[in-house]
């Protein structure tokens, strides 16, 4: 599956489904083909995601740390999860929702 994240106040987000799945399971949501983020929950969701990156970095700033030996994600959580929090932060500042599905 493919996200396509929109809102009136944004141009669109694209996000591959496991990469969206992994945002959405952040903000402590079901995956799901269809959904809403009301502009009220956006600055708790943009706290979640932070916290988030934050964690992410610290776990790549270990020594020895080495993404493409370990399997791990080589593009950090912070680039992936960039978008959405700047439509986030644009939603908000309009007032408007961000939805996704049909």
């Amino acid at each position: 599956m493919i996200y396509k994240f929109k809102s009136k106040a944004a141009g669109d987000t694209l996000m591959l489904g496991p990469q969206g799945d992994q945002l959405l399971a952040l903000l402590g949501r079901e995956p799901a083909a269809k959904g809403i983020i009301e502009s009220a929950d956006m600055p708790a969701a943009i706290d979640a995601l932070q916290r988030a990156a934050d964690q992410d970095d610290a776990r790549r700033a270990q020594p020895g740390d080495d993404d493409a030996a370990s399997g791990h994600d080589p593009v950090s959580l912070r680039r992936r999860i960039w978008p959405m929090v700047e439509m986030m932060r644009r939603a908000h500042a309009a007032g408007e929702p961000i939805v996704w599905g049909v």
